[in-house]
């Protein structure tokens, strides 16, 4: 049962009055019970036993750390290596085992041995199994760490770890931050139900009308990227860009929105991304909660351990202060970015697209930040003026696309062979003489597309400034109820839905 299906709006409106009409102090449990219902309904079946296992050990180790002794630090490490084993432990099982046996018989083979050394494994993955390990991780640490409390009641530790809207694609939690909402009554408030829903209308147009129409277009090209080549190749790379933007953020929207409607306050996971002027900066808009987590718990921790402050001494004294302590953040920033591509996906694609390309572009930027400022002072260039803002845009958006070639690509090979095809085919024309008619959207589907995407850039250069939600509040209430009125109908009109027709998984709902 995909959120954007008539049965989840069904399950959704029925959960909507239940819970402003049962009692409030009753209402975390019941989210609770239908949370574990969505899990039975989206056929996850016995797959739910996974995130109770993991709320289990978080559960238990958190417990065993309030009352461990504060002087019993060894104690206190082995109980929480212990925890965050146990649930990575059964992240990797699931996910990343095959991973594993896949690259050890890549490198077998590469060596003359068998094409395949170790079977692989097959299992089935609960619905949003990343998500929900890192948030309870998170969760965890924080208690060792005594920014948050052990929750004593392990049904309230169940509802955050499981809470549904979460499990198709986040956003990642901090325990300290969010949890308590969701077990705080909430009173039936009119502007916050019809705000949530708004926005939940917003989200389905990126999904139902964008995103499944470039879906068409990208399918074609890189189901067979050898019988389109060059332009082809660019063209739909550029429009996956924006499919994997408006799926995702999408998604976002109904889920933030359908939690407001509820009372609770979920993080936001995107801010304009597209409008990046460096890849750094766009990681800082792009899935905001992913990159918080990995600070937080991965590259700070890595900082400051013991390893890499002797690697920082040590390089200190042989590049001197500044570039020594630059390289040893490089040295981190490198684990951070496996780590961040490991996390999308069990497959080199993720680990190079969504990781170490990244990291090679941010390192990049960093070590020719001077020499461009300078060359910048003698052509005097302004370093914020518009022209050249635009082009750190491009650029960056450029950058973006070749990690997310990668990322849709089969494998690492079929990226690099696409790369090939790429540049080693010249056909501008296809531009013009219609042939982008041929893959799957035809011309009047290709102008519902084009005006989509620049109501979307409309949107998000609206939201710069300000939410656009509260700029049409403002607005008398005819030109409002028309507004909203006419993107429901958008949605209802335009969008790619109903009997036949299957909308495609959230991207992110696989991690």
């Amino acid at each position: 049962m995909g959120i954007t299906s008539f049965y989840f709006l069904c399950f959704f409106t029925v959960l909507l009055v239940v819970y402003y009409s049962i009692p409030r102090r009753f209402q975390w449990g019941f989210l609770l019970l239908c949370s574990v219902a969505y899990c039975l309904l989206a056929g996850q079946g016995a797959l739910v036993i996974y995130p109770f296992v993991s709320v289990g050990a978080c559960y238990i180790g958190t417990a065993l750390l309030e009352a461990a002794q504060a002087e019993a630090a060894g104690r206190r490490r082995g109980i929480l290596l212990m925890t965050i084993l146990v649930n990575i432990g059964i992240l990797f099982a699931l996910k990343y085992v095959n991973f594993f046996i896949n690259t050890v018989d890549g490198v077998v083979h590469l060596f003359g041995g068998p094409d395949r050394l170790i079977a692989g494994v097959d299992f089935l993955v609960p619905l949003g199994v990343s998500f929900y390990t890192f948030s309870l991780l998170g969760y965890v640490i924080d208690v060792y760490y005594g920014l948050a409390a052990h929750q004593k009641n392990v049904l309230k530790l169940a509802l955050y770890g499981l809470y549904f809207p979460n499990l198709v694609s986040g956003p990642i939690l901090k325990y300290r931050e969010h949890a308590e909402q969701f077990f705080a009554p909430h009173d039936f408030d009119y502007q916050r139900v019809t705000r949530g829903l708004q926005r939940m209308a917003w989200g389905f147009f990126k999904k139902l009308v964008i995103a499944e129409r470039l879906g068409v277009l990208v399918n074609t090209v890189y189901g067979d990227y050898e019988g389109y080549p060059g332009a082809y190749i660019w063209v739909a790379t550029v429009c996956y860009a924006f499919q994997l933007y408006t799926d995702f953020s999408g998604c976002m929207d109904i889920v933030l929105g359908l939690s407001q409607s509820l009372g609770i306050v979920l993080p936001e996971n995107f801010q304009t991304p597209f409008f990046a002027k460096s890849v750094a900066e766009y990681w800082r808009r792009w899935h905001i909660t992913l990159g918080v987590w990995m600070k937080d718990y991965v590259f700070y921790p890595l900082l400051r351990s013991r390893l890499f402050t002797n690697l920082n001494q040590s390089l200190k004294k042989k590049c001197g202060k500044k570039r020594g302590k630059q390289y040893a953040t490089f040295a981190a920033m490198f684990i951070l970015w496996l780590t961040v591509g490991v996390w999308h996906g069990g497959d080199w694609k993720f680990v190079i697209g969504s990781g170490l390309l990244h990291w090679f572009y941010i390192v990049m930027e960093e070590l020719l930040a001077p020499p461009f400022a300078r060359l910048n002072e003698r052509l005097h260039l302004s370093g914020e003026g518009w022209v050249l803002n635009g082009v750190r845009i491009l650029r960056t958006f450029f950058l973006v696309c070749i990690g997310d070639l990668f990322f849709r690509a089969a494998s690492v090979g079929d990226a690099l062979a696409m790369l090939r095809g790429a540049v080693g085919v010249w056909n501008p024309q296809i531009l013009w003489d219609g042939s982008l008619l041929q893959l799957g959207l035809d011309g009047i589907e290709t102008v519902v597309t084009v005006l989509s995407l620049l109501l979307l850039w409309a949107v998000s250069l609206k939201q710069r400034k300000e939410p656009v939600r509260e700029w049409v509040s403002k607005k008398p209430l005819p030109l409002r109820w028309m507004l909203w009125y006419m993107l429901l109908f958008a949605v209802i009109l335009l969008g790619y839905y109903g009997p036949g027709y299957s909308a495609s998984e959230f991207i992110y709902q696989g991690f």
